[in-house]
């Protein structure tokens, strides 16, 4: 096959066993790989009731066609399995060396099940793999065990990824970390390979498949980096990060504040401009980026001489939405959470949660130990420091926000969550394509698996009929953010960047020329409705109904202020709108039997219906 290897490693770490799982050309073609192929293969290991950290959870790292290629902005794999902080289907990518690497291994993914009786990492070069012990590494921050593992492998052109203390102590929203501070972020996939005692996956090789059109693709690639330079979104990417969206997110009333209760503040002391001007500010690129949107900052202090700078969520979570507006505080909440391997929404949105209850009175000194309250930029250091270690309180906001009102007796329409992971930092007001994205995404409240308000700015789909609308209407918006909710997952099966400014027809020319098999628009929308229906089928399979399809009222109530003033999305109107474009039973928030069958989910058809 072109573009692929056609097998994953299958490692069982509870009897040490290593082997190979086949691809077969009809799975890959209808899957085609990533997180969609991560779907598939999980499906039959999904048990009702299941513990996300029992042994037999599985555990897949999984790259796609596009991963190893020319093609730019394709360095991305995908993370899977069932989230230990949601208890349903669980996904992040991630970007940097590491998917390049891992293809080049001789493998298109891992499939990682059982639980090893010490610690151990596992070492993958040129289609062999080993298990080895990781007694040395246990204990050591992320940014240590990548260092101490390529000083002892001593391999040109490794890379690794793996979890810090925060996985090793099982916090729900560990995260897995690699190449620095590149970071496969949500739904807590670092718990699950912590309590594999997994500490590390290094990658190395040079066993990269071949394509089917070398000079085709060699051209599709040429127009592809022709259309990435001349995106004024990539000029803006490249020369501020993500925080070039600061000002005019609140501007639009897009950057939610005070625990999402507030969309006016002062923007300037926390854009990407006031990050430039208090610090020496380098821009790094994952392999293969035209762009370069990730930021390190230089001589941050006597101890830490250059590390990674916060992305536009991870200083929204420590920023506005706690009221705090001290760059410094949030520069080392976001290196520690770097370092410890959490994500930095949820532990953000978590101690913003608390300062909440703490205002209320809800949370008192005496339970948290310690005062929390608005804009205390030190405390916000101090509690990563002890959700990562369990410590004290850290122990209940490592749970995050449901379980946090559950134990506080909490109003839990004020918990800001979606299935239990915590919302993102794009306000469900400012963009109603967003609020109904919000509610009914895969993996619960994600600003990825289905950017809408990148639409609404003006940046459609034509090839799908998703066109720039009223932001703030609901009418006829649920198909639209449905649809692009396919689009944005196409990207996490082939594997490509979110911010990768390519159109559909773009996509399929590329994928064609990859595989050797014909694909159209038309084709890819079909691979992504069925990635779609398969991983709620997972999600069905582990409780989820339609009464989880929803917002919190903490992020739906009208604000008093700022342009969504007195406005709020309908999310009874959208939601109808939504099941009956996706074809899902309203009684049950299933897909329905005949949609399922439509996309060849036959066992999924069968286990539901």
């Amino acid at each position: 096959m072109f573009g692929y290897h056609g097998r994953f490693l299958d490692v069982d770490l509870s009897n040490g066993s290593v082997g190979t799982l086949a691809l077969e050309e009809d799975l890959l073609k209808k899957f085609i790989g990533g997180a969609s192929l991560a779907a598939h293969l999980i499906y039959d290991r999904v048990k009702p009731g299941m513990d996300p950290l029992a042994p037999d959870s599985p555990l897949v790292f999984a790259t796609g066609p596009f991963t190893g290629t020319t093609i730019p902005m394709v360095s991305r794999s995908a993370v899977c399995g069932i989230s230990p902080l949601t208890g349903i289907w669980g996904e992040a990518t991630t970007g940097g060396v590491f998917p390049f690497r891992l293809k080049e291994s001789g493998y298109d993914g891992i499939m990682v099940t059982g639980k090893a009786d010490r610690p151990v990492y596992l070492w993958i070069q040129d289609g062999v793999a080993e298990i080895r012990d990781a007694a040395h590494l246990w204990g050591k921050d992320t940014y240590e065990t990548q260092q101490v593992l390529k000083d002892e492998l001593k391999e040109s052109g490794l890379s690794v990824t793996c979890v810090g203390p925060a996985g090793e102590n099982l916090v729900k929203y560990a995260c897995i970390i690699n190449d620095r501070g590149r970071a496969a972020g949500r739904c807590g996939l670092g718990a699950l390979m912590g309590s594999k005692n997994l500490k590390a996956v290094a990658v190395s090789g040079k066993l990269r498949p071949d394509v089917a059109s070398k000079d085709k693709l060699a051209e599709l690639t040429r127009q592809a980096r022709d259309t990435i330079a001349q995106n004024f979104m990539s000029v803006a990417f490249r020369e501020y990060g993500t925080l070039m969206y600061m000002d005019l997110g609140m501007f639009l009333g897009d950057v939610p504040a005070r625990y999402f209760g507030s969309s006016v503040f002062p923007a300037k002391n926390v854009t990407g401009e006031a990050l430039r001007q208090a610090y020496t500010v380098g821009n790094y690129a994952c392999h293969g980026c035209p762009i370069g949107c990730g930021r390190t900052l230089k001589h941050v202090s006597k101890d830490l001489d250059e590390i990674d700078g916060p992305e536009y969520e991870t200083a929204v979570a420590f920023g506005p939405l706690c009221m705090n507006y001290d760059l410094e505080s949030i520069v080392m909440a976001n290196h520690l959470c770097n370092a410890y391997g959490i994500d930095t929404i949820s532990a953000g949105v978590s101690i913003a949660y608390a300062m909440h209850l703490f205002e209320q009175g809800i949370l008192s000194e005496d339970r948290a130990g310690m005062k929390i309250e608005w804009g205390d930029g030190k405390a916000i250091v101090r509690l990563v420091e002890m959700i990562v270690n369990r410590q004290g309180i850290g122990e209940l906001l490592g749970k995050g926000t449901r379980s946090i009102a559950e134990e506080l007796g909490a109003d839990p329409s004020e918990a800001a969550h979606v299935k239990g992971l915590e919302m993102p930092l794009h306000d469900a007001r400012a963009f109603t394509g967003m609020a109904i994205s919000y509610a009914t995404g895969p993996r619960g409240a994600c600003h990825l698996k289905g950017d809408y308000y990148n639409v609404d700015l003006g940046g459609g789909v034509p090839e799908l009929g998703i066109v720039a609308g009223d932001r703030l209407q609901s009418e006829a918006k649920a198909e639209m953010a449905a649809r692009y909710q396919d689009f944005k997952d196409i990207f996490d099966s082939l594997l490509l960047c979110k911010f990768a400014p390519l159109t559909l027809t773009q996509i399929a020319e590329m994928l064609s020329n990859v595989t050797g098999w014909e694909y159209l628009p038309a084709d890819l929308h079909t691979a992504a409705e069925r990635s779609v229906n398969i991983k709620r089928a997972i999600s069905n399979r582990l409780g989820i109904t339609r009464e989880d399809d929803r917002l919190p009222s903490i992020n739906l109530v009208a604000l008093k202020e700022g342009s969504t003033a007195n406005k709020s999305p309908d999310m009874d109107l959208m939601l109808r709108d939504y099941y009956d474009y996706r074809k899902w039973d309203w009684d049950t928030g299933k897909p329905t039997r005949e949609k399922l069958l439509e996309l060849g989910l036959e066992d999924a058809a069968r286990d539901l219906w």
